[in-house]
């Protein structure tokens, strides 16, 4: 598994704070030229407020020997482009595959006779395959049997506001562990360019402090604490919201809305 951070936006940090100032009108004000401390006090300010401006910042990523099983998770993300190899066209025949019991300890004969048995199907699929193509089979058609194990690439783009949301879910357990460890090689990635953006590649329980999937939190999941969670409060606040009509008017000061 390799993950490559192969294009960003230039000048990320001062185009989105460029952004979040357009919006409230202070267009002489050039970012490039604050202070880091307030560049900092900005950008803590975003992370409450509007998030049009993060759609401005693009992350463009090569992701190489993962699954199909995890690339068809990953187009999922409907907010995404993506350009992958296709097995319609080429000869996958020397791909291979992922075991993915390949790292768990074999303290016992059945998991041993598992593994085993996994990459026995898999091999099995790969030389039916190459018998397939052998014989004329066009590749659109003998790749029906290759497993879903198998190896790929992918080039992916997001923005920052996607790529935000997807870290919520994501970085969780309760993801699937490739798709865990492919996200956590695209935040080093960014985070190596851009170590500001930090507090938006979060987990979902870091970024709100509450789980996002509080039915598997609560029995599973080791992160988990039981501060997080907050029925009780999103009861009151139902029940105020039922006979509350409030109006927020929001003015713009000293570049932000308050």
């Amino acid at each position: 598994m390799k993950v490559t951070l192969i294009s960003h936006t230039p000048d990320a940090l001062v185009l989105l704070l460029k952004t979040k100032n357009t919006r409230l009108a202070n267009v002489d004000d050039n970012p490039g030229d604050w202070s880091p401390e307030k560049k900092q006090e900005h950008l803590d300010y975003m992370l409450d407020t509007i998030k049009s401006s993060w759609e401005f910042v693009d992350y463009v990523f090569e992701i190489e020997g993962v699954t199909r099983a995890f690339t068809h998770q990953l187009v999922r993300n409907r907010m995404g482009s993506y350009a992958q190899e296709s097995q319609r066209t080429i000869d996958a025949s020397n791909n291979g595959w992922l075991n993915p019991l390949e790292n768990v300890a074999a303290n016992s004969d059945e998991i041993f006779s598992t593994h085993h048995e996994y990459d026995l199907a898999c091999a099995t699929s790969f030389n039916i395959y190459s018998k397939l193509l052998q014989r004329g089979v066009p590749a659109q058609d003998a790749r029906g049997v290759l497993p879903t194990a198998t190896l790929t690439s992918i080039t992916a783009k997001y923005n920052l506001r996607t790529l935000s949301d997807m870290a919520k879910l994501r970085l969780c357990t309760r993801t699937q562990g490739e798709f865990q460890n492919v996200f956590r090689l695209m935040r080093e990635a960014v985070l190596e360019q851009h170590p500001w953006a930090e507090p938006f590649l979060e987990v979902h329980c870091v970024a709100t402090g509450t789980c996002a999937f509080p039915r598997y939190g609560k029995k599973d999941c080791p992160v988990y604490v039981p501060e997080m969670d907050n029925t009780s409060v999103r009861e009151v606040a139902r029940q105020k919201f039922k006979v509350v009509r409030f109006e927020a008017v929001p003015i713009a000061n000293g570049g932000k809305t308050m």
